[in-house]
């Protein structure tokens, strides 16, 4: 009775090198279905952000007209205050009898006057920036509203391209998890390191015209006898990517 095989450590060199083969095979197929996807998640959340950042800009907005409405309509139970204390300072003044007093009041009237003055000033700071906001919001809401709108309809352009992927994509991830048990860690991590460092993705070539089928380069007669001869886990010596027998790499996703 054979064995079951339940760890990396019973598989041969050659049946990881034929399980690494196909995770980058199933691994280019999944490069390509996000390539169609292109840059849109990104631009998606992007939009998200933007309409986020501008929806907090609002509120941040909507809050200091609050905070400015409230301060202009103290300022106006203040001016009232003071108008009415100046009222009836100048009708104590009608019944002053001395220099003093009258001086004292005079001043006091002068006081109040400046107060409301004051007052008035921080009034009209207070009410045009009020107006300056009220016209940041008008634009901030249009910018809200296109920038929704384009939100939407790459949405659902992502939305399309996902239901009509993402079938593929659950079938060739399981394929690759199904590979990846065959594959001992360390390698699996030097794979996965290798393909993160290749523009194109490719961490698994073939030797092809007796040069690496990555980087192009020469590849050593003796070197390529290891590569055909599978017992050992073989890389190029000037780009790092694992090299396969040209036979292994012609197969596909099983």
């Amino acid at each position: 009775m054979t064995k079951k095989k339940n760890a990396t450590l019973d598989f041969s060199v050659e049946e990881k090198l034929a399980a690494l083969h196909q995770l980058q095979v199933i691994d280019s197929e999944v490069d390509k279905i996000r390539t169609v996807r292109g840059e849109l998640p990104l631009e998606v959340q992007d939009l998200e952000d933007e309409v986020l950042g501008l929806e907090t800009r609002m509120a941040k907005v909507d809050q200091d007209i609050d905070d400015r409405t409230q301060f202009i309509n103290k300022r106006k139970l203040a001016i009232e205050e003071a108008k009415e204390l100046v009222k009836k300072y100048n009708k104590q003044l009608d019944g002053i009898k001395n220099n003093r007093e009258y001086d004292s009041l005079n001043k006091e009237i002068e006081f109040q006057n400046l107060e409301i003055e004051l007052a008035e000033k921080k009034i009209r700071d207070a009410q045009a920036k009020i107006e300056l906001h009220t016209e940041t919001k008008t634009a901030v809401t249009e910018t809200i509203t296109d920038r929704k709108e384009v939100h939407e309809e790459k949405k659902k352009e992502l939305n399309t391209i996902v239901s009509e992927t993402e079938k593929e994509e659950k079938i060739l991830l399981a394929k690759s998890d199904k590979a990846e048990k065959i594959v001992d860690k360390r390698l699996l991590s030097a794979y996965k390191r290798i393909r993160n460092n290749s523009r194109n993705g490719l961490a698994v070539v073939s030797v092809d015209r007796d040069a690496c089928g990555g980087c192009f380069s020469k590849i050593p007669p003796q070197r390529q006898l290891d590569v055909k001869a599978h017992k050992k886990i073989i890389v190029c010596e000037h780009c790092g990517r694992i090299l396969i027998d040209a036979n292994m790499f012609a197969e596909g996703v099983a």
